[in-house]
């Protein structure tokens, strides 16, 4: 339905046109306010998504259409980076798993020798399989959130790119995930539905991955260390920081005692710390998204605090550090938000929820010390 057809049914109206989309704000005429039957048929065959924008008046309601059909998804791309960073997760979690395995090529040319190395690395390296499967699930999830709901309000996305890393390079074989948003954002209803999908998604299959690991997870008996988990890395014993979601979980499916993480409770571990981490509320991270939804502007104050503490916290993990300098070099040297198109449509209450529990989520998976000792 062409939106002349549905301009009878309202008093005002207005077109934004915002790159590939169409942006209708328009104020509904008196006598269909009580949202009529005849009106909404005529919005349910709007060729896009609506919403109603209750805090700008009881009749004000927000259309939006694409005016070109999203690009072509380069699925080889896509698709080669996921298995690429499949192999690199697997492989870390076989050395994990198998401190004594590591990578390399037969010392014989010939292509029979290269083929049994090949196929004598594979078999050991099986135990690895369920780690890589867990963390990619969890990178998937999260990035597939941001993706449905940005689909839903008409935001051409891209889908996820995954970056693999070498084991000897990162120890889990990944840089993480992301996708592409290539429409702007309209208004703080959708930055915040956007922003806090990935994240509350995300951190759903984390926790169930890190209750599996748990429960296959070993107590150390007689070790007592800078927190109670720990891992082994190439023989060498690392105790990995604790958040209060750590904390219960560990409490309340293992018990007392340091335990000694399998590699799924790792990678839970690892998917509730990257939940923390893109929670910050700086710049373009989920955490900015959403204290933007939440405060406008106001996020710029809130953020260079952030920034500003991240940079104290690098003098007990020097991890920190590298993350504040990547924040400036993605942000271009800012750490406040970029405006929405809309930025002075308010937020629905009905949103106001989900950001607290946001922030609380932030509160309970944050982990100030991710490596407290290595001894």
């Amino acid at each position: 339905m062409p939106l002349k057809q549905l301009t009878p049914f309202f008093s005002f109206w207005r077109v934004v046109t915002a790159l590939d989309r169409e942006v209708v704000d328009a104020v509904v005429a008196p006598e269909y306010s009580k949202n009529t039957p005849k009106l909404q048929e005529a919005l349910r065959a709007w060729p896009g998504t609506y919403y109603w924008s209750r805090p700008e008046g009881p009749n004000r309601v927000v259309l939006i259409r694409a005016l070109t059909p999203p690009p072509a998804e380069r699925w080889g791309i896509h698709v080669g980076l996921f298995l690429a960073t499949f192999a690199t997760v697997w492989g870390a979690g076989a050395i994990l798993m198998v401190p004594s395995l590591t990578f390399g090529l037969a010392d014989s040319p010939n292509l029979a020798a290269l083929w049994q190395s090949t196929k004598d690395w594979i078999s050991a390296s099986t135990p690895g399989l369920g780690f890589a499967t867990a963390l990619m699930g969890i990178l998937l999830a999260h990035e597939m959130g941001h993706y449905v709901v940005a689909r839903r309000y008409h935001i051409s996305a891209s889908l996820p790119y995954f970056l693999p890393a070498p084991p000897q390079l990162n120890f889990i074989g990944t840089f993480g995930a992301f996708i592409r948003l290539r429409s702007p954002i309209v208004d703080r209803r959708q930055l915040m539905d956007v922003g806090a999908a990935g994240p509350w998604v995300g951190v759903v299959v984390a926790v169930a991955v890190l209750i599996v690991g748990l429960l296959n997870s070993e107590v150390m008996v007689g070790v007592q260390g800078a927190t109670k988990q720990m891992i082994y890395v190439a023989n060498t014993p690392f105790y990995l920081g604790d958040s209060l979601l750590m904390s219960a979980a560990r409490s309340w499916f293992v018990g007392e005692g340091t335990v000694q993480l399998h590699p799924i409770a790792l990678a839970g571990w690892f998917g509730i710390f990257v939940t923390m981490l893109n929670l910050l509320p700086l710049g373009q991270l989920d955490g900015g998204h959403i204290v933007y939804a939440l405060v406008g502007k106001h996020q710029a104050i809130i953020g260079k605090f952030m920034w500003y503490g991240i940079v104290i916290l690098g003098f007990q993990f020097w991890g920190w550090w590298i993350w504040a300098a990547l924040i400036l070099i993605l942000g271009r040297g800012r750490i406040a938000h970029p405006s929405v198109l809309e930025p002075h449509r308010p937020l629905p209450a009905s949103r106001w929820p989900a950001g607290v529990a946001t922030a609380i989520l932030f509160a309970v998976t944050f982990t100030a010390d991710p490596l407290p000792t290595v001894f």
